[in-house]
């Protein structure tokens, strides 16, 4: 299949297939006579993969260390796991900065709750964001 068929079938934009052939995810295909690539069914199998892939969190350079031991004839399982542990551990992570963040703007609302405006300082950008320690 060209270029085009693959697009269509995997939801892949062309641009996105070169692109992948570029890094090395997915292999260049054979070229036909008058140029054209031509694709087989694992491009698309493999093109699914990334796909997968991504949706779970992982990065190009992790996807293609997985390709990598894959295509060294060894089951990639135990990488992918330290993988998804190391992402979701990352989560966890983001996850309590977001509710620290959260917890700092509920305290400034409610500060903002208590300012007057008219009895703004001047000499205070923002008596909001600049509190009196």
């Amino acid at each position: 299949m060209q270029i085009g068929e693959l697009a269509d079938v995997t939801g892949f934009p062309t641009k996105t297939i070169r692109y992948y052939e570029q890094i090395g995810l997915l292999a260049a295909p054979e070229r036909e006579a008058n140029g054209y690539r031509s694709y087989g069914t694992d491009a698309a199998q493999r093109l699914h993969f990334v796909q997968h892939a991504r949706s779970a969190g992982l990065t190009l350079r992790e996807i293609a260390q997985v390709l990598a031991i894959r295509s060294e004839g060894r089951a990639p399982c135990v990488h992918v796991q330290n993988l998804l542990h190391h992402h979701l551990e990352q989560i966890d992570a983001r996850l309590a900065e977001l509710r620290a963040a959260k917890r700092e703007l509920q305290g400034l609302l409610r500060h903002a709750d208590s300012v007057d405006p008219a009895a703004c300082p001047e000499d205070v950008i923002c008596s909001i964001l600049v509190r009196e320690q």
